[in-house]
């Protein structure tokens, strides 16, 4: 009978117990991964990636909103906002690639842990079919070796045990009855062995297949155990990667943040020029005005004394608003970037001062213009001046006059270098320079502001946007 015996050696480490220790591992280390999720790493992964989202838009947002803001500010205060702003953009995708690392680790884990318990109950089911072949080999041995006795037995008597053997020899009626009964027992017990040989043979059969199947199977779920493992593995490490990238860029943002709020005497001095320099302008502007109200008044005065003497009238008396050429529909500034349409990538009104923490005005729009593309002159007007100041870098300031009854100015800011002068006139469309980063701006852009009277106003409807 062939033996069947695949029992591991017990003097090396069984694959399994190699699995075992490997989970007990993963087990102790994934717990210690997560930062900053706390009880939400038991959460649905679905969730996860919803507050990721979430999480993400408000860094978008944050990340534009300190853009708009560094308008505010320059020099190294200026960069570490910038870099605060890239890293809390990078945050939540960080953050979502550690929580979906978490979670395949985890997974993968408790996958290998199922495969870990089916593969040793596949191991303890060969290792009782083993024993069992073994002990059914051992009773098949020992009824073949009875049979075999039995028929030595006979052999050496030299007849059967047959009943007419029996009869033949009985010296007695009571002697053959005696004789007969013991003959009986003999060949009932020799059918019992036979019959018993018979069902042990079918029997150790039917368990050798079984062991086939089970070995089959045992190598089965070792293969899968072995590749689960490799992707816990793998997925631990992914987990321990993002961990990293989460920790340094929290560990960033904390330098980046520290690092601005000891700089805000920094900014404030920074705002406090530019308030300085906008009401600079503001005050030029207001004496521009006040020239133009007097002179418009000298007209209208002149034009009212030629009237009542019956001459005929003098002077422009304004009042037109023709629209400009290239100008959207009901717009009175036609589009002074290099790109149409137009894109506005930060409007006019209050915002947060993202290192000061209190609302300042946006005096303008910004308008998409990537450095050294041209700048238009959105409406005809003589130039008031065209030079550096202060925050708004290169600022060309255009006169428009006085149209429908007030006073019409637009600047051009932040631009690398200017094709104009004081008192050119220009018209609308005309090249007044180029777009670029100078004053306090973050990046190469068109800021644009509109003046009614001296005062700034939304420049949006005033380009048909």
């Amino acid at each position: 009978m062939r033996r069947a015996d695949r029992t591991p050696p017990t003097t090396a480490r069984s694959p399994l117990q190699a699995v075992v220790a490997v989970l007990a591992a993963l087990a102790v280390a994934l717990p210690a991964l997560a930062v900053g999720a706390g009880p939400a790493l038991a959460d649905d992964l679905s969730n996860k990636r919803a507050a990721a989202e979430e999480r993400a838009a408000a860094a978008d947002q944050r990340a534009a909103d300190l853009t708009e803001a560094i308008e505010e500010l320059s020099g190294e205060l200026a960069d570490a906002l910038t870099r605060l702003a890239e890293v809390e953009a990078q945050l939540p995708a960080a953050q979502a690639r550690l929580d979906a690392a978490l979670a395949a680790a985890q997974a993968a884990q408790r996958e290998a842990e199922i495969l870990a318990a089916r593969l040793q109950a596949a191991r303890d089911e060969e290792a009782a079919i083993t024993e069992q072949i073994a002990v059914d080999d051992t009773r098949e041995q020992e009824i073949r070796a009875a049979i075999g006795q039995m028929a030595r037995e006979a052999y050496k008597g030299g007849r059967d045990v047959s009943g007419m053997s029996v009869m033949l020899d009985a010296e007695s009626s009571q002697d053959f009855v005696e004789k007969y009964g013991l003959v009986s027992t003999a060949l009932r017990t020799q059918t019992q062995v036979l019959d018993e040989l018979t069902e042990l043979a079918a029997k150790n059969k039917n368990a050798q297949a079984r062991q086939a199947a089970v070995r089959e199977k045992v190598d089965e779920l070792k293969a899968a155990a072995d590749l689960k493992l490799e992707e816990a593995r793998a997925a631990q490490a992914e987990a321990e990667a993002a961990k990293a990238q989460v920790e340094a860029l929290l560990a960033e943002q904390q330098q980046r943040a520290a690092e601005i709020e000891s700089r805000k005497a920094e900014a404030q001095q920074q705002v406090a020029a530019n308030d300085a320099e906008r009401a600079r302008v503001g005050a030029e502007l207001a004496a521009i005005v006040e020239q133009q109200r007097a002179q418009r008044e000298a007209e209208e005065a002149a034009r009212r004394a030629a009237e009542a003497a019956g001459q005929s009238p003098v002077g422009g008396g304004g009042g037109g608003s023709p629209q400009p050429g290239g100008a959207r529909p009901g717009a009175m500034f036609a589009n002074p970037t290099a790109h149409n349409p137009m894109v506005v990538t930060s409007e006019y009104g209050n915002r947060l001062h993202p290192v000061l923490g209190y609302w300042r005005m946006h005096a303008g729009i910004d308008l998409r213009d990537r450095c050294g593309e041209p700048v238009y002159a959105g409406r005809s007007g003589t130039v008031q001046w065209a030079r550096f100041r202060s925050g708004y870098g290169n600022q060309v300031m255009i006169d428009h006059g006085w149209v429908d009854g007030s006073s019409l100015m637009s600047s051009y800011n932040h631009m690398s270098g200017f094709t104009v002068g004081a008192g050119s006139q220009v018209s609308a469309g005309q090249v007044l320079g180029y777009a670029g980063n100078t004053g306090t701006s973050a990046a190469c852009h068109l800021h644009f502001e509109v003046y009614i009277n001296g005062a700034t106003v939304n420049p949006r409807s005033y380009l048909g946007l």
